[in-house]
């Protein structure tokens, strides 16, 4: 199993990386501004459009060191990988796979059979804990409309079909996820879920999480010796790293969900935390993502029990098992696939 140890997030927006020896070297336009072991690292996400050397790129495909451009709102841009190195067997099964409708639709029905029941937990969780801050009624209606979906889900026998279930049981699980929300409405709502941009500060937060979970998922699948790019849920697509975002829909809601939630709710992001662009856009802004960052660090290092292994985990290395089960699950190794059900 792949070590959990440390993400390094460059957010200041000059910064430009460099290698001197075995350090990434962070260099503003002062100087320098900090350095950190590369051994010690496992993922880079650079927020700078400054860039980084060629040689710190080379050193981190070499030694596997996952880094990841994003914007400084956090919309994803490229990622570095070095020579593949997994195993061509296991890549060979996974396009095949990926290539027949059947065999497809059996892993994906998992993932999003799981993403709904998890979805549904969240909300029953929220009605557990905060009954009178919420209006229960609205919630419940909406998580057994979401348990509902996860039984039609998991007997899906097409794609389009399981798209269909996801994509309406998604509507009314966004359209009750304002009630979570318990501390300055004004600030912080949910009437739809909108990206590209994100509209509003709640769904700014939300797609934040998204690109890093989805940078996660990635990282981890390559770990394994499996193609980011090639999903069996989601088209192929140039650019896109279709088998994460499958991967990591099961995790949106207990993972990300309940994380920007969890920020909002206890007062770490607030509004003065975001910004609102002319054509309406709103991100983070620097200070915001510090704050946000910091705390996803903090939530990556926390443990729980793996639903399927029965093991004591960081939340951070749930994406890296989930990834060596799917392997596992292609090889043959496994019957289906056992996606993550949190409770």
């Amino acid at each position: 199993m792949k070590n959990f140890l440390n993400t390094l997030f460059v957010l200041t927006p000059e910064s430009y990386l460099a290698l001197d020896g075995e350090n990434v070297v962070i260099q503003g336009p002062d100087g320098e501004l900090a350095r950190f072991p590369l051994h010690r690292l496992e993922n880079i996400l650079c927020f700078s459009y400054k860039g980084a050397s060629p040689a710190l790129l080379g050193a981190c495909a070499q030694k596997e060191v996952g880094f990841c451009f994003l914007t400084p709102g956090g919309h994803f841009l490229a990622r570095v990988c070095g020579e593949t190195r997994g195993n061509v067997l296991l890549r060979q099964k996974q396009y095949a796979v990926c290539q027949d409708a059947v065999q497809s639709c059996s892993i994906a029905r998992c993932m999003i059979a799981a993403k709904l029941l998890n979805s549904r937990w969240v909300l029953e969780r929220a009605t557990r804990d905060h009954a009178l801050r919420m209006d229960v009624a609205r919630v419940k209606a909406a998580s057994a409309a979401l348990g509902t979906a996860a039984k039609a889900a998991a007997c899906a026998e097409e794609a389009e079909v399981l798209r269909g279930i996801e994509g309406e049981a998604a509507s009314r699980y966004f359209g009750v996820l304002d009630e979570l929300i318990l501390q300055d409405k004004t600030a912080f709502f949910l009437r739809t879920r909108n990206r590209r941009p994100p509209l509003d500060n709640m769904n700014a937060a939300l797609s934040f999480a998204y690109s890093l979970l989805g940078h996660d998922c990635a990282s981890a699948l390559e770990a394994v010796g499996l193609d980011p790019y090639v999903g069996v849920l989601h088209g192929d697509r140039p650019g896109r790293t279709s088998l994460a975002l499958d991967l990591m829909e099961e995790l949106r809601p207990c993972y990300a969900d309940r994380f920007v939630l969890s920020c909002v709710n206890t007062r770490v992001l607030r509004a003065e935390h975001f910004t609102k662009t002319e054509s309406g856009a709103v991100w983070l802004n620097q200070e915001g993502r510090k704050l946000f960052l910091d705390a996803y660090q903090r939530k990556k290092r926390e443990l729980i029990t793996h639903p399927f292994l029965g093991e004591k985990l960081a939340w951070g290395l749930v994406p890296y098992v989930q990834s060596l089960l799917l392997a596992r699950t292609l090889r043959g190794d496994l019957d289906a696939y056992p996606p993550f059900l949190w409770k």
